[in-house]
């Protein structure tokens, strides 16, 4: 745990490691007040794209928790940086909330229903059949196939709940093509979670509660990985998978109290 502790850089998951929907994980505060008074560098960079770093900074305010905006990265931001230096001024259908089309508005990238360059989904609660209908048809006529991240579900109070990977998988099924995903564990979003940190891959730790997008996303960017246990992976689970994490906790706040 010294190791761990000595790290300079902390790149964390925030659901399932933060909190649940509009609740705090235990000992997370402890986790955050160390980060700081240690002088951490760290990024909360989640897949989920909903919100905006203002959005996410005020939830965790509203839930007691002080962090400034640059202390967040989504799958959201690293949609839009990837979209708009693929194809400058491009325009794109979104299935998605406002996180994702503010990111997207931001870099140039402008909305269209009759013949858009890419189709973009990230999680919503406004998935709709109607959707779901002009997603295929755009995708069918050469528009690209962008997903935020590859989750298939994530943690909430009310437990387990469908997310990207499982929403766009009707439009992959109905048109035969596959989405590109942008979030974790594409190299893209942690390259660009480092370079925030300004710290090099082994200086660095990722902490998160998912095997397939987390600790996957760390092993291969060369950080140090710590699975927690407070979202959606059990301590069963983990022998499933050919890869392990470094560390196994119940959640953060073991980081600076074991």
């Amino acid at each position: 745990m010294e190791h761990l502790r000595d790290k300079k850089g902390f790149i964390c998951d925030m659901d399932g490691v933060i909190y649940h929907g509009n609740r705090l994980l235990p000992g997370v505060r402890e986790f955050v007040d160390w980060l700081y008074r240690e002088d951490k560098r760290f990024l909360f960079l989640t897949n989920s794209s909903e919100r905006s770093p203002q959005e996410l900074r005020q939830k965790l305010a509203r839930m007691g928790l002080e962090v400034d905006e640059s202390h967040f990265y989504t799958s959201a931001l690293a949609t839009a940086k990837f979209i708009s230096s693929q194809s400058p001024g491009c325009t794109a259908f979104v299935i998605g909330a406002p996180g994702l089309v503010k990111a997207l508005y931001d870099v140039g990238v402008t909305m269209n229903d009759i013949n858009p360059d890419y189709v973009i989904v990230g999680e919503t609660a406004n998935y709709n059949y109607e959707s779901i209908v002009q997603a295929v048809s755009f995708v069918r006529n050469g528009a690209k196939l962008i997903g935020t991240n590859t989750d298939l579900t994530g943690p909430s109070e009310q437990g387990i709940i469908p997310a990207c990977r499982a929403l766009i998988a009707p439009i992959e099924l109905a048109t035969g093509k596959s989405a590109y995903f942008i979030g974790k564990p594409n190299p893209l979003m942690m390259r660009t979670g480092l370079k925030m940190l300004g710290v090099h891959s082994a200086e660095a730790v990722m902490i998160g509660d998912r095997m397939d997008t987390d600790i996957i996303a760390g092993v291969e960017t060369g950080l140090d990985t710590v699975l927690v246990l407070s979202g959606c992976t059990s301590r069963d689970e983990i022998d499933m998978f050919p890869y392990r994490p470094g560390y196994v906790l119940d959640g953060v706040g073991e980081v600076p109290n074991n």
